[in-house]
């Protein structure tokens, strides 16, 4: 079988909408490559984000991806000593040029920090309001309604599974590791596919001794496989911004090794068509190596 890539591209921010999301379109359309783009569509609380400093692992991860560097200090200011900018009203034909380019485009959030940081702590209410809030400014901004999601941080829970299903998504990639499953949290068996990410993301590499960035690209070939689809989630402000030279050197290896780059709905549809055969799996919240706190993740079967 073909090694299969998918591409889930994660806009977290204002300035990752304004200068990353244009970079990353350029460099896919370069390379002949589809990507799924998740947007923030809120407003940028980025900065309120410092309560993680509580999480095991946050220092060793911020002291080795140079966070101010990737994000800059007026995003590390929004929310707090700085007003929040809405990222859809403030970045709309950005936001919309990307789906007229020809990439997929989702909803990642309507508030990124009250998502990643209070899901769990939320309502089932809140997080329906919450997701509703994303859902009408896609609509706004594309004219349509979203056919899928990614939450920020693999954030996600029954309570966030029933807003899903509810807003009947084509599929969705909250969790990481495994192949494609239903996630069953709680005892309940929940209907939105879920295409998790496969990979490490960047900043759970960058700055390690054993991950110069002369063995990343290697590091990433290494780790595709054959036997299920392969997803890698990228960020708007890394592999767009700061980290975008490693980023195209990344699909040029890909490239060269014959790598079948393919569109996440596409991929969705593939599996729906035989429904019976996708697997039930226990969502659970796990560590997983290289980032702080927790994440959603499947129980291997």
């Amino acid at each position: 079988m073909p090694l299969r890539l998918a591409l889930k591209v994660d806009v977290d921010t204002d300035r990752g909408t304004r200068e990353g999301v244009p970079n990353l379109v350029a460099d896919c359309r370069e390379f002949g490559v589809p990507a799924c783009f998740l947007f923030s569509l809120g407003p940028d609380q980025t900065g309120r984000a410092i309560t993680r400093i509580f999480r095991p692992g946050f220092f060793q991860k911020v002291s080795r991806t140079s966070v101010v560097q990737i994000y800059g200090v007026r995003t590390l200011l929004n929310g707090t000593l700085l007003p929040a900018p809405h990222i859809g009203r403030r970045n709309t034909a950005a936001i919309r040029a990307v789906r007229d380019e020809g990439f997929e485009v989702g909803i990642h959030c309507n508030n990124h920090y009250r998502w990643q940081d209070h899901l769990h702590k939320m309502p089932l209410a809140a997080i329906r309001a919450e997701f509703a809030a994303a859902r009408a400014e896609f609509r706004r901004i594309f004219g349509t309604d979203a056919a899928t999601a990614g939450a920020p941080g693999w954030q996600s829970n029954a309570r966030s599974r029933e807003v899903y299903d509810e807003a009947n998504l084509l599929y969705a990639s909250d969790t990481r590791g495994g192949g494609p499953f239903f996630p069953r949290v709680e005892g309940k068996v929940f209907r939105t596919l879920e295409i998790p990410s496969t990979l490490p993301t960047f900043d759970e590499l960058m700055g390690r001794p054993e991950y110069p960035d002369d063995k990343i690209v290697p590091h990433y070939l290494s780790l595709l496989r054959a036997d299920q689809p392969n997803v890698f989630t990228l960020h708007a402000e890394i592999e767009g911004m700061g980290r975008r030279a490693l980023f195209r050197e990344l699909l040029a290896a890909c490239r060269s090794a014959g790598v079948e780059f393919i569109r996440l709905d596409a991929l969705a549809r593939e599996l729906l068509a035989d429904r019976a055969a996708i697997p039930v799996r226990d969502q659970v919240l796990a560590e997983i190596d290289g980032r702080s706190g927790f994440v959603a993740a499947q129980v291997a079967a």
